[in-house]
């Protein structure tokens, strides 16, 4: 039996290799890694090292293109590291993650690959819950985003440049949902989910259509509160790759399908219960 090139001793040069990531953010505290709380990352660098893929994650070189609050989801986060055993990652990573995250996609790329900086652009989704009024005036009200502007008053600055670049952002229905897209270079903390507030506040007719343009160019004043983190995706992270396709496995495409079945029963539970 030819014997698994993955499991030989003489291990083959370093190489880098990054991930296309999806996850369930509602039951991590985040995507950073953390010394007490279950992280995306510390999943991750856990799986790692069940799989020998590095002994340290900071001398692999260990990465992800950006942070994601507690729960938030992702579709398009990025991991990079650098490890010998690349063929095993590709082939086992997803046997090894928990069900509420895996990979979609997988390339090798430079020794010099860094996620985070070496993105372009980074795309959010933001679905909203519930009815709303007017969606026609929101996607209009959400063009006046576009451009390079001061959001000082859609997040938590602290002490980051308050500007930021956005190259597209639109309001758009796809089965039968409705959500907020945009594009940026980059984006502050609880930024989208303060855009899509001001949104939601216009579609609902509390706000004007035209109440986004003085929150851009007028002083600072307290920060939008933030939708809820649940209805928050990080969609793509652009980073110039071209990804060779991952199964997701079947740990967890049951385990979405097993989440599916249990809302869909607890809506008509709750229906049931609200009738006369």
């Amino acid at each position: 039996m030819e014997k698994d090139q993955t499991d030989n001793p003489a291990r083959a040069a370093p190489v880098r290799l990054a991930f296309r990531v999806s996850y369930l953010g509602s039951r991590f505290f985040g995507s950073q890694l953390q010394a007490d709380s279950r992280t995306v990352e510390g999943e991750f660098i856990a799986a790692c090292l069940r799989l020998s893929l590095f002994e340290n994650w900071r001398s692999a070189g260990f990465l992800s293109a950006g942070r994601t609050d507690r729960g938030v989801h992702a579709r398009g986060q990025v991991i990079a590291f650098t490890t010998t055993e690349p063929d095993r990652a590709v082939r086992t990573m997803n046997t090894q993650l928990p069900p509420d995250c895996w990979c979609t996609g997988y390339a090798f790329v430079p020794d010099t690959f860094h996620p985070r900086y070496d993105a372009k652009a980074r795309t959010y989704r933001y679905y909203f819950s519930g009815p709303v009024q007017d969606p026609s005036a929101m996607d209009r009200a959400a063009a006046r985003f576009v451009g390079n502007h001061n959001f000082t008053n859609f997040a938590r600055v602290g002490d980051k440049n308050p500007f930021r670049r956005i190259h597209a952002a639109g309001v758009r229905e796809e089965d039968g949902f409705l959500f907020f897209e945009v594009t940026a270079d980059s984006f502050l903390w609880h930024q989208v989910r303060s855009m899509a507030e001001a949104l939601l506040r216009i579609g609902n007719n509390t706000e004007p259509e035209d109440s986004i343009a003085p929150l851009l160019e007028g002083p600072a004043k307290r920060p939008l509160q933030p939708a809820p983190a649940e209805g928050l995706i990080l969609w793509e992270t652009e980073c110039g790759i071209t990804w060779n396709p991952l199964d997701a496995g079947e740990r967890s495409t049951g385990f979405i399908e097993h989440l599916c079945s249990h809302y869909a029963l607890m809506e008509k539970v709750c229906r049931t219960l609200t009738k006369p």
